[in-house]
């Protein structure tokens, strides 16, 4: 049932989701009073030149791990059984059908992400399927981030969707660093959540071996 809620969608590859997702998704769910969120890690990521290292399987389990607890938040693996690349339009036009209107879809994203919007499949149509939220990234504000695309100034203020600059305190953390900390055989600590971690060890996922997380020995002593 659609009627009147609001679903919150944060896409990405998520390979592996760390705490920069989630401080994203709660701040939009805060500044928009979002009914729920929904994680929707991409099968194939057109915007980025190399495969996901974690395969689709291992990615949602750790997408499922870090949300386990969170009230309000849910994984899909709309994107993952589609085949061919994962394009933002594609995914709003399916849920379109289930029913839910482009002025209930709230999609997230980071400064870092809105300032190649102009790049994405069907621009600037996309940005009619649904409401488009900004959220800041470290070093990146959001008026920063649409200096980029000064045209779609006015969508901040008219418009049947709307983009919406969310400017939150979100942990500088990248799945980037966490890859390398890993293959560094580094801990990643305050960069994931515990048992998104223990998951990434008991699976050598990143190249990690041995222990990852200090909390484990710290327990111990």
């Amino acid at each position: 049932m659609t009627q009147g809620r609001t679903l919150g969608l944060l896409g990405g590859t998520f390979d592996p989701i760390h705490y920069g997702h989630l401080d994203a998704a709660d701040a939009a769910r805060r500044a928009l009073s979002l009914d729920e969120i929904l994680f929707v890690p991409a099968h194939d990521p057109p915007h980025k030149a190399d495969d996901p290292r974690a395969s689709a399987f291992h990615r949602f389990a750790l997408i499922s791990l870090a949300l386990d607890g969170l009230t309000g938040c849910r994984v899909s693996d709309l994107e993952l059984i589609r085949e061919g690349q994962s394009y933002t339009v594609d995914t709003l036009r399916t849920l379109h059908a289930e029913g839910w209107r482009p002025s209930q879809l709230f999609f997230i994203l980071g400064t870092d992400a809105f300032a190649d919007i102009a790049t994405w499949r069907e621009y600037p149509q996309v940005l009619d399927a649904a409401n488009f939220v900004v959220i800041a990234r470290p070093g990146t504000t959001g008026d920063a981030a649409l200096a980029r695309t000064p045209e779609l100034r006015p969508r901040l203020t008219a418009g049947d969707t709307r983009i919406v600059l969310v400017e939150a305190r979100t942990r500088d953390v990248s799945s980037t660093i966490i890859r390398r900390r890993l293959a560094a055989q580094q801990p990643i600590d305050g960069l994931v959540p515990a048992a998104v971690a223990r998951h990434i060890l008991a699976h050598q996922l990143y190249g990690a071996v041995g222990r990852l997380h200090d909390e484990e020995q710290s327990a111990r002593s």
